[in-house]
């Protein structure tokens, strides 16, 4: 929705909380979303989704929070959204045969969707950091977080956490941050709506996932990598660290390095983290 000017409609501005079940449902008429749960406030949106997708939960189903209390990422870390602060929701899909091989890429698949979102509709260059990040001037603005439920050996659902820092309020404190981070905020002064901008990303989240794993996602994925070129560490949960320079993102959605002794390698998805060496 815009004015003549141009000039985004906003219909919740940054700093005010207010946001309900009405209009949430309002926000998302236009969207694939087939239910949704709001929540002043929760424990963890990721939490709620999975209970909700053992019991059923239809593709597209959608869990939001004001406040999250205990939000969760990789490595179970641990933090707070605050209200009226960020975006903070979860988006519950069946997958179809044809994407069960393509599991891995879902948390790009958000992160694709998220970094167009930005371009179209504020004018931001966002990039993907593998494997689950989105920044803004190589700083952090989004986290993914992908979980499955099962019932036996098929899954009930695949559920896309994600969190959007929207004012300076949603930064953790400086040292707290094991990366450098950033807000919405920061970076546009057009007002922003929380709820326009989750049902712009729901849209875009369903286009991608028309791509799911095609060379056109890939080769996307690959220009909006974050520190393509550059030398990075990658570290495991035993803390063993190898030092590369990144190459760019297989097939697989793994992240090839580029190593000293003229090595290719890459890394999957799992206990594992990235870190530019500038920034160590």
């Amino acid at each position: 929705m815009y004015y003549p000017n141009g000039r985004r409609k906003p219909l919740i501005w940054f700093k005010i909380a207010h946001m309900d079940s009405v209009s949430l449902l309002e926000a998302l008429k236009a969207t694939p979303v087939a239910a949704a749960r709001y929540f002043a406030s929760i424990g963890s949106t990721n939490d709620e989704a999975l209970a909700w997708a053992d019991a059923g939960a239809a593709d597209f189903s959608l869990v939001l929070a004001d406040e999250q209390t205990k939000g969760r990422g990789r490595f179970q870390r641990h933090w707070v959204t605050n209200a009226g602060a960020a975006l903070a929701f979860s988006l519950i899909l069946q997958p179809q045969p044809a994407e069960m091989e393509h599991l891995a890429l879902f948390a790009p698949l958000c992160g694709l969707a998220l970094r167009d979102t930005l371009e179209r509709g504020y004018g931001l260059q966002a990039e993907i950091k593998w494997p689950n990040d989105v920044l803004l001037a190589q700083q952090k603005t989004a986290g993914i977080l992908v979980e499955a439920a099962w019932a036996g050996s098929e899954p009930a659902g695949i559920v896309l956490g994600i969190g959007i820092n929207i004012t300076r309020e949603s930064l953790p404190p400086l040292e707290a941050r094991l990366f450098p981070a950033t807000c919405l905020e920061e970076h546009t002064a057009a007002p922003l709506s929380r709820l326009e901008l989750l049902a712009d990303l729901v849209n875009a989240i369903a286009g991608w996932r028309s791509e799911l794993g095609t060379p056109r996602f890939l080769s996307e994925w690959q220009r909006y990598l974050a520190f393509k070129g550059q030398r990075v560490r990658i570290e495991d949960s035993q803390k063993t660290s190898i030092i590369g320079i990144v190459k760019g993102i297989n097939s697989q959605g793994n992240i090839v390095l580029s190593l000293e002794d003229g090595r290719d390698m890459d890394f999957a998805v799992g206990d594992v983290h990235l870190r530019p060496m500038e920034q160590l």
